[in-house]
């Protein structure tokens, strides 16, 4: 794309900003006439910026929200959207929020369970990554850089084009943007193999709130430490970042085995909690479990558990270890599939409990549009001892509930290297001390938005319920499975320290005065901010 000139692009841009607010015309320079004023000096798209006025506004808005929970008419908007091709383009948009005490949300891939990455109560104007998302792969090096607007599916197909034994330990859904789910952890099949993608980041390239563009050398230690797990729109806008890659075999093994109550599933749930974080790390085997209606099963109402599986091996070798580990759930050849590492993304993108009539093709990890979204609600929590048949027995009868027909929840088994890793060695705290994650996803279609206060009522039951039988003192969650319920700043930036712990010590442990301590000296006026952002320490604090 040709550049246009300075002067017709400060033109253009001008036009755009009066046509959004005319009524500024009169009163002192505000933040839309500032950016125009500031791009004279930088390579500053006009078709980057999306003002309400812009046609385009809407569409780049919508087009990232995942959660259609903020996606309504009511939903607050932001004042533009720029959308930045070069990091150099975003300086002047944090320069003139600072002026004119504007925040800033930024947004890579849209998957904030609360919005937060494109929603606020205060004037905002959002960054949208979606144009930085290039990936540089060097497969000698065993490394790539990736901007924070790339998706984890582009990731992986670009891994997999220079090399068919390389890989990266992320999420399970293609469409998440890296910059949410670096800067928040990053789970996936191959964290019993290799932990987090955030444990995985090597270096990062960060505009901090003066708008120096720095990486992990110029930011320091503790900056780095922080935006590794520690949530990065605390600290500024993370606009790239080198990871490690990993070795994966040119083939793995993926199974699904799906067993209804009638079938024993809680006999096999009990099991597999004590099995599955002891197993081999080369062997992750999760569960997705919920309610079947009577319409469904066409007898009783039932539960479904779904055990999938990745191992990085033969199936060959994994059935002995199945047979000798876990020979309860019955996995047989037939149920276990071979393929490269890059055909598992697909398959548990799209198939862990059902699979389709055929596969995908790999481009599938290409398309940023996602399917089927829904209105959103999320619980997450941390298991240090089995849950009991009993409770389960009890937390299955919520699955019954109208709130839950399309709800389920999630098992992911920690142990091999996740409990090796120390919980200080990134913000994300939960090694050695948990088994397992349990996390609740409730979703409910666009037409029943009108009842949204009831499904999220449920979820708050279910939540309840699930005290007894997890983590306390505190009961751990994990940040990117983000939730409000468990505590929120004032929206007015001025949040204590003792508030915020609140929901931070959930969210990060002992790792929160530390997090506390990075923003004070980095954000001391608390620039970069949300409804769940680390705060700076007060003078009276300190």
């Amino acid at each position: 794309m040709k550049t246009p000139s300075i002067p017709t692009l400060s033109l253009t841009l001008l036009l755009i900003f009066s046509c959004a607010s005319a009524a500024s015309a009169d009163e002192h320079e505000d933040f839309l006439t500032c950016l125009s004023h500031e791009s004279m000096n930088n390579t500053y798209f006009a078709n980057d910026v999306h003002s309400t006025a812009s046609s385009s506004f809407d569409s780049v808005l919508q087009f990232s929200i995942r959660n259609l929970r903020f996606a309504s008419e009511s939903t607050p908007k932001p004042q533009v959207i720029i959308t930045p091709e070069h990091e150099s383009q975003i300086l002047p948009v944090i320069y003139c929020a600072k002026q004119y005490g504007v925040e800033i949300r930024v947004r890579s891939g849209g998957h904030d369970l609360e919005g937060l990455s494109y929603v606020s109560q205060n004037q905002f104007v959002i960054i949208d990554l979606i144009n930085m998302s290039e990936i540089n792969v060097d497969v000698e090096e065993k490394t790539a850089w990736v901007q924070s607007g790339a998706t984890l599916g582009t990731l992986y197909y670009t891994i997999a084009e220079k090399s068919s034994t390389l890989a990266y330990p992320a999420g399970l859904c293609p469409t998440v943007g890296v910059g949410g789910q670096f800067s928040g952890g990053g789970e996936g099949t191959l964290l019993r193999k290799y932990g987090l993608a955030a444990d995985n980041v090597i270096d990062a390239r960060i505009i901090d709130v003066n708008g120096k563009i720095m990486d992990r050398k110029s930011m320091g230690e503790d900056m780095f430490w922080a935006i590794r797990g520690g949530g990065g729109a605390s600290f500024g806008v993370i606009v790239s970042w080198k990871v490690q890659l990993v070795d994966v075999p040119e083939k793995v093994t993926v199974f699904t085995v799906n067993r209804a109550l009638e079938q024993n599933a809680t006999q096999l749930i009990q099991r597999w909690q004590e099995v599955a974080p002891k197993l081999d790390r080369d062997l992750f085997i999760g569960i997705f479990f919920f309610g079947l209606t009577a319409a469904q099963t066409g007898a009783n109402p039932t539960i479904l558990a779904s055990f999938f599986s990745l191992f990085l091996g033969d199936v060959n070798r994994l059935l002995p270890i199945l047979e000798e580990r876990f020979p309860e759930l019955g996995v047989r050849r037939e149920d276990c599939s071979e393929m490269s590492w890059i055909e598992s993304t697909v398959y548990f993108a799209t198939a862990p409990i059902i699979p389709p009539p055929a596969p995908l093709p790999l481009e599938f990890l290409l398309n940023r549009n996602q399917p089927g979204l829904r209105l959103l609600k999320m619980k997450s929590d941390y298991a240090v001892k089995p849950i009991s048949a009993e409770a389960l027995e009890g937390l299955y009868t919520q699955f019954y509930e109208p709130e839950a027909a399309e709800s389920f929840e999630l098992m992911l088994p920690y142990g091999g290297r996740m409990a090796e890793i120390s919980e200080s060695a990134i913000p994300f705290p939960h090694r050695s001390a948990y088994m397992f994650k349990v996390a609740l996803t409730v979703a409910w279609k666009e037409s029943l938005a009108h009842d949204s206060e009831k499904y999220i009522s449920w979820s708050r039951r279910y939540h309840s319920y699930m005290t007894p039988y997890v983590s306390k003192n505190p009961r751990a969650t994990y940040y990117n499975n983000r939730d409000l319920d468990i505590g929120v700043n004032n929206v007015d930036g001025n949040t204590s320290y003792a508030q915020a712990s609140a929901w931070g010590v959930k969210y990060f442990g002992d790792n929160f005065d530390r997090l506390v301590r990075v923003k004070s000296i980095v954000d001391p006026t608390n620039f970069f901010k949300n409804e769940q952002s680390i705060p700076p320490c007060s003078k009276k604090e300190d």
